[in-house]
């Protein structure tokens, strides 16, 4: 059966300026999708399949009852959500790696099978947030434990000491004790006395029994997923069945393109770094992409670009080939690396960038929203709804990688 990365419809009225003006979904198959040039910043639409869900009781299986619904993935930075995402959608949609805090934003992957259609939320890292970047972060996870039909906790075995940071986090998850699942991770790496630890804290601590998995190697995840599908409530599917991502082709350019800036540099830069997409030619052979790498300091800068220009050729390289792979066709990627400065701490920088960024008050208030409203405040950047921002300090062309 063939599964594709559906396109999310731009707001009404927003002007595509796009030679067709609109854009075909990429399938997991290779067909290339047609994303369309970046239009003005506007609104987010719901990222929902209005035409879709205005059919009754439509579902891949007509005349049975079908179950779907939002499950929340949440936890520590670096707890494996992202693996254990990519390992039960069966594709890989969100970017991996050893680093803590790789995952910024909402990744919303689609999993239907026998009759079920799992909507998962994979979310940025609970922690304590020190500066801006890192409260829109954990605003975006905390309304996901709100707003879905089911919250999974993953907990990672190797690490026992780190279970949920105090606070809204805790809080959070102690509402939706209704709903919550809990998933020890890692327990092929971490050690039996560790794992023993854990579970009965979270007896304690929720009053349920933990699954114990390992997201890597896939073990144990297959009664996690029967668990989750069975508390979803009886509703026809929410999105096509052969659906598997919501966000734009250019989000996953761009994730993939920040991804392997975490994979080549160290220190401070991967995490004063952003990505944004700003254009993209299906239509030639190769694919053009231009994508814009912001950094904080002109010293950041010249670490992207490396000695006589090596760094940046490296990072093109290694980039190109991710999305080559990705999209099934050679691609021409024209990178360009620009300076924001202090965008982390600034609430227009962020903006600007297509980051959400409430106020406490906001991120806690609300109660919580019915679960079909759960991918409403998804990832807003790098994709066809938003305008790539361009940095105030005047960009450097300094790589043109491809064939």
């Amino acid at each position: 059966r063939r599964r594709r990365l559906c396109f999310v419809p731009s707001a009404p009225g927003v002007r595509e300026s796009a030679p067709q003006g609109g854009a075909a979904p990429l399938h997991a198959g290779g067909a290339l999708a047609s994303p369309p040039l970046p239009p003005p910043l506007a609104p987010d639409p719901p990222l929902r399949h209005i035409a879709w869900m205005a059919q009754p009781g439509r579902s891949e299986h007509p005349g049975a009852e079908t179950r779907a619904g939002y499950v929340a993935v949440v936890g520590r930075p670096n707890v494996g959500k992202s693996t254990l995402l990519n390992r039960l959608v069966g594709e890989r949609l969100s970017i991996v790696t050893p680093r803590a805090q790789t995952t910024r934003e909402r990744v919303i992957g689609i999993l239907s099978e026998a009759g079920v259609q799992i909507v998962f939320i994979d979310t940025p890292g609970l922690l304590e947030p020190r500066y801006l970047l890192q409260q829109s972060m954990l605003d975006a996870a905390l309304s996901a434990v709100r707003e879905a039909d089911a919250v999974l906790l993953l907990l990672d075995a190797t690490r026992p000491d780190e279970r949920v940071p105090p606070g809204a986090a805790a809080e959070a998850l102690h509402r939706r004790r209704d709903a919550l699942f809990v998933a020890i991770n890692k327990v092929d790496a971490g050690e039996s006395a560790a794992v023993e630890e854990l579970a009965g804290w979270v007896v304690r601590e929720f009053g349920v029994t933990p699954y114990r998995i390992s997201a890597l190697e896939g073990r144990g995840t297959d009664a996690l997923l029967a668990a989750l599908a069975a508390a979803l409530p009886p509703s026809p599917f929410l999105y096509p069945p052969d659906e598997i991502a919501v966000q734009p082709v250019r989000f996953f350019v761009a994730e993939l393109i920040r991804e392997t800036i975490f994979e080549e540099y160290r220190e401070e830069v991967p995490y004063s770094t952003t990505v944004r997409v700003e254009e993209f030619r299906e239509a030639e052979r190769p694919v053009f992409i231009r994508a814009t790498v912001f950094v904080e300091r002109e010293s950041q800068k010249a670490i992207i670009i490396g000695r006589k220009g090596a760094g940046i050729r490296t990072l093109g390289r290694r980039a190109r080939e991710k999305v080559e792979a990705f999209l099934g066709t050679a691609v021409m990627l024209d990178l360009w690396v620009k300076v924001m400065p202090g965008w982390r701490k600034k609430r227009s920088a962020l903006a600007h960038l297509g980051y959400a960024v409430a106020t406490r008050e906001r991120a806690r208030g609300g109660g919580r929203r019915r679960g079909r409203n759960a991918a409403r405040s998804g990832p807003t950047s790098g994709g066809a709804e938003r305008r790539p921002a361009r940095g105030r300090e005047g960009g450097s062309r300094t790589e043109r990688s491809g064939r």
